[in-house]
């Protein structure tokens, strides 16, 4: 039958763009899908299924259209789905090619991040056409080519649909809807098919080659929208509210002084001061541990951090929150974790009243500053830092006649030169100050100055590699500087990433790549090596206790001079979470079973390395994980992440 015919025609047009999309990942990442637990070929009947759900919804227009519709309607039918078909297989051929620069940025197929970034057009657009220039074009050409063999090659005409009669073309519909309907949900099971269908083998990369990349960002904007709810939660398992507190609270050592603030309690300072000292918190854009000697990364990319790291205090395992900068600035500038769904800088019941360290010092005379070379607008950091204590944001527009300017902003010299000059204004005022700065530079497409650093060599001038050696160059600066103050004896520094360059593997979760450099240094600070596990909370805790004050805060980490401190860290990979203790880890993830695996420690980067090992589940390790999520989520959805 015509209409059948019409349909199928269609409906293969589309898994086949989708087939081609994903034998060529295969293809390219076969090397990476031998050690599977499961057959490698599976990929490709699960993932017709992932792309039978996106075929059956983009045919629900065009099977009402051509069933509902009467003949007076069909020239205006016929020309609408004609250009209707031409505009989905474009854009599906569009996400297809999209999809290699996505995996080979992030390592997953695209996702909420695909679209969260249009929001700001400039910083996205200058990056593309920067970076993947070659790209873009294959598959602008790859679309030209199509849609003149698609309106010179393929037949439009309906005059044979329209040929039958209107009562049975609407009499065809109910099946056909039917037959869509079980399509799009793919189960006769009491729920339907998800993103998780896919995720059939512990191998990552094989679940992402299975996954369809337009299923998986529509997916993800789904789960994004229902951040903070409860149904966002239940994906990772259910637990009742008291058990998650109760093995929260045993799991981090905190014991809190209000039942209404769960987290919240005193904390006495090891260093008691008569004069607390500033602090300053130097977040650093993508700082990988692989660009760092001193935490067994390579050798000379960052020789300013290196000798630094024997002049503090180094830690030598510390993690990441995750894999976003909203992520690692939370971690750094509030102390919690990555609550599950949309980062809390971006949340609505977090853009007021919610802890930070501004707030906290506020109370003793603090003043406050967030300082970024570019607009601070960007993932809504302005909004977020003055809305929750913060005196002043000093960003791109603020910085007058600027030497250079890249891509994302002010470069890391000139920020660092602003920040020097604030402080020294300040401590003339005899005024204690708190600071977060944030860096741009070490972001692609990698801008910044000529002149200032010896370029690696077989590496491009834009490069991570060279990036990076212009961010330790500043970082260099900056201490050179304030070490000339007076100021500099009265203050704590900071310099941590926020999360590493790119987080890659074929582990389910990429422990070794949430692996970033931290340091704490200033006046009176000994040196010494950190060992243990660390995360972003335990170095803004160790920071609040070495200026000086008892302080009650809910920050989620503890100081390593306590005796609290646990050999602990969390860590979210875009949907997904690994508790790690000591060298095991518990893996949970929306709508699967959670697993455990054996973490194999070393003291030197080794690229792409697999450092997980499946083992028997840990029940008790695998509900902690659980209980944190839930408790994340409850702090956030009752506002209870706060000082008091």
């Amino acid at each position: 039958m015509a209409l059948i015919k019409y349909l199928l025609k269609y409906y293969f047009y589309i898994i086949s763009i989708t087939f081609v999309g994903r034998l060529a990942l295969f293809t390219l990442y076969f090397d990476k899908l031998q050690n599977s637990d499961a057959s490698i070929w599976l990929t490709f009947i699960y993932g017709l299924r992932m792309d039978s759900i996106v075929a059956s919804a983009l045919l629900v227009v065009p099977t009402l259209l051509v069933t509902l519709s009467p003949k007076i309607l069909e020239k205006f039918v016929e020309i609408f789905l004609k250009y209707y078909f031409l505009v989905v297989l474009s854009f599906l051929i569009y996400i297809e090619n999209a999809t290699f620069p996505f995996i080979a940025q992030y390592d997953v197929r695209p996702n909420y991040l695909f679209v969260e970034y249009l929001v700001y057009p400039q910083e996205v657009f200058s990056m593309i056409f920067a970076e993947y220039k070659l790209e873009l074009s294959i598959a602008l050409a790859m679309i030209v080519v199509f849609a003149l063999l698609y309106l010179k090659k393929v037949e439009h005409s309906l005059s044979s649909i329209y040929a039958l009669a209107y009562w049975k073309r609407v009499l065809l519909l109910l099946p056909l809807v039917a037959i869509l309907f079980l399509g799009i949900r793919s189960s006769f099971g009491h729920r339907p098919a998800n993103i998780s269908d896919a995720m059939y083998s512990s191998n990552r990369a094989l679940n992402e080659i299975t996954k369809n990349s337009l299923y998986s960002i529509l997916y993800a904007v789904y789960t994004n929208r229902i951040s903070g709810s409860k149904k966002l939660l239940e994906q990772y398992g259910k637990m009742d509210l008291k058990e998650a507190y109760s093995r929260v609270h045993k799991l981090l050592g905190i014991i809190p002084d209000d039942s209404t603030l769960p987290l919240t309690r005193v904390e006495k300072t090891h260093f008691k001061q008569s004069h607390p000292k500033n602090l300053v918190i130097f977040v650093q854009e993508s700082l990988g541990y692989q660009f760092v000697q001193s935490v067994g990364g390579e050798v000379g990319i960052t020789p300013h951090l290196n000798k630094l790291s024997t002049e503090g205090i180094l830690f030598h395992d510390l993690s990441s929150n995750g894999t976003r900068s909203i992520r690692g600035l939370a971690g750094l500038s509030a102390g919690n974790y990555s609550v599950p769904g949309k980062g809390v800088l971006k949340r609505n019941k977090s853009q007021s009243d919610y802890f930070t360290v501004a707030s906290l010092l506020k109370p003793y005379g603090y003043y406050s500053m967030f300082i970024y070379g570019g607009e601070s607008r960007f993932d809504n950091m302005k909004g977020w830092y003055l809305g929750n204590g913060f005196d002043e944001v000093i960003d791109e527009d603020k910085f007058k006649d600027p030497k250079f300017v890249g891509t994302w902003g002010v470069c890391d010299e000139e920020v660092v030169t602003r920040a020097n000059e604030e402080f020294k204004k300040l401590y003339a005022k005899h005024k204690k100050f708190v600071t977060v700065m944030f860096s741009t530079s070490n972001h692609s497409p990698f801008d910044y100055p000529d002149g200032k650093i010896k370029l690696i060599k077989g590496v491009p001038k834009k490069s991570v590699k060279n990036a990076i050696k212009y961010a330790d160059y500043s970082i260099g600066k900056f201490i050179e500087m304030a070490r000339a103050e007076e100021y500099y004896k009265d203050t704590i520094f900071v310099i941590a990433a926020d999360h590493n360059v790119r987080v890659y593997g074929a582990d389910m979760v990429p422990v070794d790549m949430f692996h970033i450099p931290g340091l704490i240094l200033g006046g009176g600070v000994k040196p010494m090596v950190y060992k243990n596990i660390a995360t972003q909370p335990d170095v803004l805790a160790t920071a609040l206790d070495l200026i000086g004050l008892d302080l009650k805060y809910p920050i989620m980490g503890h100081s390593i001079f306590s005796d609290k401190k646990k050999n602990i860290s969390l860590m979210q990979f875009h949907n997904s979470y690994a508790l790690r203790i000591g060298n095991k880890v518990a893996v949970v993830r929306p709508g699967k079973k959670a697993m455990t695996f054996n973490y194999r420690a070393h003291d030197k980067y080794v690229p792409k390395e697999s450092y997980l090992t499946e083992t028997e589940h840990d029940t008790e390790l695998e509900n902690d994980t659980l209980a944190l999520l839930v408790v994340l989520n409850d702090l956030y959805s009752k506002k209870l992440y706060r000082e008091n």
